[in-house]
Order: C-alpha cells, then structure tokens, then sequence
C-alpha cells in the first residue's frame, strides 16, 4: 500500500513539474522570439500600432510557435509521444464540422433567445468584409494556440498520468478560466463559464484524443460571438463589427461589458452542450462495446 502510494506521489509531481516546464519554457520562447522581430521592425521603421490586428495576430502566432515547441521538448523529454497533443487531421473531416455546427447551433439559441425576451436589440448592420476575414484568421489562431495549451498538452499530460477523466476535464477547464483572470470586466460569472467553455471544449478530447472538434468550436464560438454579433470576446472589445447591438436587459441576462460569456443564459447552453457532448459519446461507446 504504502509503494502504491509513493508511486500515486511521484506520478502527480511529474505531472505538476511538467505542467509547470511547459509553460516557463513556452512563456521564455514566445520572448526570445519577440526580442529580435521587435529589434528588426525598429530598424525598419515598421513598428506595428499596439492593439492593432497584425500586432495581435503576430503575438499570437509567436505564442503558437513557443508553446507548441515547449510540449514537443517536454514530451520529447518524458519519452511520450507527440500524438498525445491530438493534432491530426486524418480522417477528422466530421469533427471539424461537428464543431462548427455546435458553434453555430449554440449562438442561434442564446442569440435568438436573447432577441425574444427583448434583453438584446440589434442597432445596426454594417458589412466589414476585411475585418471579418481578418479576425476569422486571427480567432483562427487564437484557438489552436489555446487548445493546444489547456486540451492538447495540459489535459493530455493529465489524461496519459492516469488521472480520472472529469477531474482531469475540470482541472484543466479551471485553468483555462484562470488564464482570463486579467481580461477587462472579469468577475465570478464570467470565471464560472470560462471553466464551463473549458468542459465544452474538452469534452470530446477525452473520447477522440484529438483537437479538431474543439479547435473549430473554440475558433467559431470566438468570432460568431465578437465579429459577427458584436458582443465582447471574453471581456475584449471586438472592434468593427457585423451587428452592433443595444443591451436593454440586465448583465447578468445579456453579460453586459464581458460579453455573452457574462451571462446566465451562456451558462445554461454550455452545461446543456456539454452534458449533450459526453452522453453521445457514452452512448456510442455502449454501443460499440
């Protein structure tokens, strides 16, 4: 018993130390590679407005490149395979558009919703071709960043220790919300339903061991939710958008300056969605069993 426990002991302080090596060295990458680009825009005269889309897409391409060469090093370290992030594409065609229509299905109920009982009015339509292409390849970015992070890596490493899969789900879904604590208008709602984001995004990733479904879920729910309706992304002003919408209900029916992830209506449709999410794949493991 007590080798049983030494052992328990030693794995979770792997899995902690890895944890914690994967994002120092990932964090020390994205800087290293920061350094010289903004030393070469200097010199060029090319320095980006901070803030701007191309600024935000290269940050978050260099946080792509450093944390992605992180979990390759520490796994490579561990002797674990790469395959553990989850990030083939091989035969993942109805996952990727699994993911898009659970997107698109959520935001036509909680849009719709809110236009019914009157918490949500639309002011104006302006179409902005080139900021809706522009961000959908920034939220592009944004969520294969994030997901091979807190799904791929972190849920991964969590998964192949051994530990059980809702804890693993919920361990890596709060520190996916703990990621957001410094967003603009960030209170406990919005921490519940980040962590509740993080169960819907990583539900599946526990049945297929891949990123697809939750990458383009991530990628859509963003942009749908910003550049499209006009909300603010998990607290960030979207810029120009689609819709531009006048919120005559209460923050906590509408998620006011948070955006709909402020809300309790979000809340509803992301334990609805995740809970619909693990019982197909429980029932399809029954009946496959």
């Amino acid at each position: 018993m007590e080798m049983k426990s030494n052992t328990l002991w030693r794995s979770a302080g792997r899995l902690v130390a890895d944890i914690v090596l994967f994002y120092v060295i990932g964090t020390l990458i994205t800087m290293f590679l920061c350094v010289p680009l903004f030393l070469i825009q200097k010199a060029l005269g090319m320095e980006m407005q901070e803030g701007s889309l191309p600024s935000l897409f290269l940050e978050r391409l260099l946080m792509l490149v450093g944390y992605l060469s992180a979990a390759v090093l520490v796994l490579r370290w561990r002797n674990l395979p790469l395959s553990l992030l989850g990030m083939s594409l091989r035969g993942r065609g109805k996952d990727l558009l699994a993911g898009l229509g659970v997107a698109v299905l959520l935001y036509a109920v909680g849009f719709g919703t809110s236009l019914l009982m009157g918490t949500v009015e639309i002011a104006s339509v302006e179409w902005v071709p080139r900021d809706l292409l522009g961000t959908l390849l920034f939220f592009l970015l944004v969520a294969v960043t994030e997901e091979v992070m807190l799904r791929g890596f972190v849920l991964g490493r969590m998964l192949s220790a051994g530990m059980n899969r809702f804890v693993a789900l919920f361990l890596s879904s709060a520190l996916f919300s703990a990621m957001h604590l410094f967003n603009p208008n960030f209170a406990l709602l919005p921490f519940v339903n980040i962590l509740l984001a993080g169960c819907l995004l990583g539900a599946s990733f526990l049945y297929t061991r891949n990123l697809c479904f939750p990458v383009v879920l991530h990628w859509f729910w963003n942009w749908l939710q910003g550049l499209v309706l006009g909300y603010e992304v998990s607290g960030m002003d979207s810029g120009e958008t689609l819709l531009t919408l006048r919120l005559t209900g209460s923050d906590l029916l509408t998620g006011g300056s948070f955006g709909f992830e402020g809300s309790l209506l979000c809340t509803v449709l992301l334990v609805v969605g995740t809970l619909a999410i693990v019982g197909y794949y429980e029932r399809r493991g029954r009946k496959e069993a």
